[in-house]
C-alpha cells in the first residue's frame, strides 16, 4: 500500500473493497490547481482483489498526488461515502501538505481539486549515523508531556524557525538539565488544524493540541520548517536523532480512536471516501450515522481486520523507520470495542499491538477510558501497557488540596496502585502516575483556581472538565496577596514532591516546573497563542521552583528503591537491616487508615543497593504545625534532603551540602512534605 519508490519509478497502491473506479491524480507541487497527469485505473489491469494499483514509469520522488474513487450509490443501509469528484488522501502517504486545505469544501458533495491536501511521493533515504530506538528500563523513565509547537513559540524561546521540530532540537539543552528521560509528544501526526467548532473558528482559533488526525503516517506539516519541500520525514528524523544523542527517548501522543472527518457531516478526506462501513464504526439500522465513543463524531472500528492491519503496520513504520521509542494511546479504551460496539474481553487489535515482535521493546501506554463511559484503569486489556492512572490524579490532589481521611489510599497510590495492579500479574511500571496533563488544569492553575475559565474558547464555558479537584489557596486567580502566593507555591512543589517519590513512572507536564499559567482555561486544544505556549520569561522569574523540579529529579535518580520493578511487600529483604517500607502517622509506626480526619502520612523506605541511602518522607497536608519523630536506623544517620515550607535556598539541598539532624524528631510545618536521606 500507498507510494513505493522504485528504480524506474513509483509504484501505487490503495485499498478499497468497494469502489468500482479510480482515479491519481499527479502534480508537480503541493499548491498546484492542475495535474501534470491524470490516470484511469482500469479494473482488469488496475486491480487486485480489494487493492487498486498503477507502476508509473520513470515517475521521480518529489511528486504530488490525489485520489479519486467512484462506487456504488451511497444510501443508510450500505454505509458508502463515494463522491467521484472528491479528492482524497493516501491513507499510507508518508508526506502529506494542507496548503491548500479548506475543510468546508470538503464536507460538500463534488470536486475540492484546489483546495484538497496533497500526498508525497517520498524519498525515505537518510543517514541515522548508527541511531537505534532508546533502550530504557521503564522502572527508570521520567516523562515529560510537551507540546511541539507551543514549547518554542514563545518570542523570547531564542530559537530559529519557532514551533517547528527544528527548535524543539535547540531546546535539549534545557529537556536535558531538567533531568527527564522521555519527551511525550502531543500529536504530531499530520492533523487539520480546521477541525474545530464554528463558534470556535469564529474567533480566529484553530486545532492547537492536534487530537484530529487524518494521516497516520506522516509527520505534521505544521511542524515543518519547509513543508512544501516534503521536507517532513527528514526534519522528525533529525530531532529523533538528536533527542536519542542527548539520552532522551521519544514517545508520540497518537490518535487511533477517531479521526478528523468527523460525524456525518464531516469532510471527505480519505478513509470516509475509500471504505466508510470498513473504517468506522456506524449505526445499526442506519448506516449513514456514526457511532460515537470518542466525543468528535466518529470511532475507528479498530478491530476489523483491514482497520487493526493498517494500525499495527503504523506504529511498527514509525518505530522502524523514524526510530520511534514508545506510544500513547489517547482514548484507547474505544480500541477495545467491537464491529457492534460491544466491550471485547480480548480486543484482537490491543493484543496485536502488545504481541508484535516489531514493537516488542516499545513503550505502550494507554489512556484507560473512552468518552462513552468505557474507564479500564486496572483492567486495560494486555499485560505491558502502561496506564495513565486516573486514579492516582485524583487522589493525589484532594489529597494535596487538604481532603481529609485519604491515607489509606495515598498510600496505596504511592506504592504504584497495587491494589490495580499486582494482582493481575502486572508492575510498579503499569501505572503511569500524574498530577496535570495537557488536558485540564496547569500545575499553577491547580493551585490558583477553583472553577474553569474557558469563555475564551467561545463555547460558553461549557467546554472542558468541572470535576478538577483544585484549590485557589484563598483568591480565584491572579492575586498580589504574599500569603496566598507563597503558599500556591508550597502546594506546586508538594505537588511535585510527591509524584516524584511514588512508586511507578510519573509524568510530568511541560511548564509546569516554571509555573506556567493558562488563566485558569482547562481545555486550551484551540489556543494556539500565548495563553498556552511555554512562556520562556518564567525561567528566570521562577529560577527557584525550576531548580526544586530538577533536584527533585536528581534526588529521584540517586534513589533506586524510588524506582522498583517489583512491589513493596513490607518485608525485609535478604541481608538487608529493615523492611522494604515501614508507614507512619504522627507517632512512629501507627499509621492513621481508619481516621476520616487524617491529613498526614509518613514511610521510611529502605535502600535498594549498599551504596544508596536510605529515605524518610513526611506528607503534612494538614493546617497543623507538627513536631514528628525521625526512626533511629543502626548506624546510620538522617540528614534534611528537602522541606517545601522552606525557602527555594534551604527547601531543597545537595548531598553535599546536607547537614546531620542532631534530634531524633523534627519540625513540620502545616501543608508542606519533608524528605530525610539516611547514611
Amino acid at each position: 500500500m500507498g507510494a513505493k519508490l522504485k528504480r524506474d519509478g513509483v509504484n501505487f497502491s490503495i485499498f478499497s473493497r468497494h469502489a468500482t473506479s479510480v482515479e491519481l491524480f499527479l502534480y508537480d507541487s503541493a499548491d498546484s490547481l492542475e495535474p501534470i497527469q491524470t490516470i484511469h485505473l482500469e479494473n482488469e489491469l488496475n486491480k487486485t482483489f480489494y487493492s487498486w494499483h498503477v507502476h508509473v514509469h520513470e515517475l521521480p520522488a518529489g511528486t504530488w498526488y490525489t485520489w479519486r474513487m467512484d462506487g456504488p450509490d451511497n444510501s443508510s443501509e450500505a454505509g458508502y461515502s463515494f463522491d467521484k469528484e472528491k479528492h482524497l488522501l493516501d491513507p499510507l502517504a508518508r508526506v502529506v501538505n494542507d496548503k491548500l486545505w479548506n475543510r468546508s469544501d470538503a464536507c460538500l458533495p463534488g470536486d475540492n481539486g484546489h483546495t484538497a491536501m496533497r500526498s508525497l511521493v517520498a524519498d525515505n533515504s537518510y543517514d541515522w549515523e548508527g541511531d537505534t530506538p532508546f533502550s530504557f528500563k521503564s522502572e527508570n523513565a521520567i516523562i515529560y508531556e510537551m507540546h511541539v509547537g507551543g514549547f518554542t513559540r514563545d518570542k523570547l524561546s531564542g530559537v530559529q524557525n519557532p514551533g517547528t521540530f527544528s527548535a524543539l532540537i535547540e531546546k535539549i539543552p534545557y529537556l536535558k538539565a531538567l533531568g527527564i528521560t522521555h519527551v511525550e509528544l502531543m500529536p504530531v501526526m499530520a492533523f487539520d488544524e480546521q477541525d474545530i467548532p464554528r463558534g470556535t473558528a469564529s474567533l480566529g482559533l484553530k486545532n492547537y493540541w492536534g487530537y484530529s488526525t487524518h494521516s497516520f503516517f506522516s509527520p505534521h506539516p505544521g511542524y515543518c520548517v519547509t513543508p512544501e519541500k516534503g521536507t517532513h520525514i527528514e526534519e522528525f528524523r533529525d530531532l529523533v536523532k538528536a533527542l536519542h544523542k542527548a539520552e532522551i527517548g521519544v514517545i508520540m501522543d497518537v490518535v487511533f480512536n477517531h479521526t478528523s472527518e468527523a460525524g456525518s457531516d464531516g469532510p471527505v478526506i480519505n478513509f470516509r471516501g475509500i471504505g466508510r462501513s470498513i473504517f468506522y464504526h456506524l449505526q445499526e439500522h442506519d448506516k449513514s450515522k456514526f457511532r460515537d465513543y470518542t466525543g468528535c463524531g466518529n470511532t475507528v472500528n479498530a478491530n476489523h481486520p483491514v482497520v487493526a492491519n493498517f494500525i499495527i503496520t503504523c506504529l511498527e513504520y514509525w518505530v522502524r523507520e523514524m526510530h520511534v521509542d514508545g506510544f500513547r494511546f489517547d482514548l484507547a479504551s474505544a480500541l477495545a470495542r467491537g464491529q457492534n460496539g460491544e466491550v471485547l474481553q480480548d480486543p484482537p487489535i490491543l493484543w496485536g499491538i502488545e504481541l508484535s515482535e516489531q514493537l516488542a521493546k516499545t513503550k505502550l501506554i494507554a489512556e484507560a477510558w473512552d468518552a462513552a463511559g468505557l474507564y479500564q484503569v486496572g483492567s486495560f486489556p494486555g499485560y505491558r501497557w502502561g496506564e495513565w492512572n486516573g486514579k492516582y490524579r485524583d487522589s493525589m490532589r484532594g489529597f494535596i488540596r487538604g481532603d481529609r481521611g485519604l491515607t489509606a489510599e495515598v498510600a496505596t497510590r504511592l506504592c504504584a496502585s497495587s491494589d490495580l495492579y499486582k494482582q493481575q500479574d502486572r508492575l510498579p511500571i503499569n501505572s503511569i502516575n500524574f498530577i496535570t496533563c495537557h488536558d485540564g488544569f496547569t500545575l499553577n492553575d491547580l493551585v490558583s483556581y477553583d472553577h474553569k475559565h474557558n469563555l475564551n474558547n467561545g463555547e460558553d464555558n461549557r467546554d472542558g472538565g468541572d470535576h478538577n479537584i483544585s484549590y485557589n489557596c484563598g483568591a480565584e486567580g491572579e492575586t498580589h496577596d504574599v500569603r496566598i502566593l507563597e503558599l500556591r507555591k508550597k502546594q506546586a512543589k508538594n505537588s511535585f514532591a510527591i509524584l516524584l517519590l511514588s512508586q511507578g513512572v510519573p509524568m510530568l507536564l511541560a511548564g509546569d516546573e516554571v509555573l506556567n499559567t493558562q488563566s485558569g482555561n482547562n481545555n486550551g486544544y484551540c489556543q494556539d497563542n500565548e495563553l498556552t505556549w511555554f512562556d520562556w520569561s518564567l525561567t528566570k522569574k521562577n529560577a527557584d521552583m525550576l531548580f526544586f523540579v530538577q533536584q527533585m529529579i536528581a534526588l529521584r535518580k540517586r534513589h533506586q528503591s524510588l524506582m522498583r520493578r517489583r512491589f513493596l511487600t513490607g518485608e525485609c529483604a535478604p541481608g538487608r537491616h529493615m523492611p522494604d517500607i515501614q508507614w507512619h502517622g504522627v507517632k512512629l509506626g501507627a499509621p492513621q487508615w481508619l481516621n476520616p480526619e487524617s491529613q498526614v502520612l509518613a514511610f521510611t523506605l529502605a535502600a535498594f543497593y549498599d551504596d544508596e541511602a536510605d529515605l524518610h518522607v513526611i506528607l503534612n497536608m494538614s493546617e497543623d504545625q507538627l513536631t514528628m519523630q525521625l526512626p533511629i536506623i543502626e548506624e546510620r544517620h538522617w540528614h534534611l534532603a528537602v522541606d517545601t515550607a522552606l525557602d527555594s535556598e534551604h527547601g531543597i539541598i545537595k548531598p553535599e551540602n546536607q547537614k546531620t539532624v542532631g534530634k531524633n524528631n523534627y519540625f513540620v510545618q502545616a501543608r508542606s512534605v519533608v524528605v530525610f536521606e539516611g547514611s
